[in-house]
């Protein structure tokens, strides 16, 4: 179970990390490219729901394991 803990910890830790890279670079972009503006507020708008997604089903996970345990 602690190896499970750990792969699960490190999953979570690139998807923050990955979607805080995303958002960045989608607003580096957004500055810098203004015929594409459009489309980079939509993929910055994405990933930010990417990752309530995915930090609520961390979240459920947890609940699941800590009512079942």
């Amino acid at each position: 179970m602690v190896t499970m803990d750990d792969i699960s910890n490190a999953i979570i830790l690139l998807v923050r990390v990955g979607a805080a890279a995303r958002f960045i670079y989608c607003m580096v972009r957004l500055t810098a490219a203004e015929e594409q503006a459009a489309q980079y507020k939509k993929r910055a708008r994405n990933t930010v729901i990417f990752y309530i997604i995915a930090e609520s089903i961390w979240q459920i996970k947890d609940l699941i394991l800590y009512y079942y345990s």
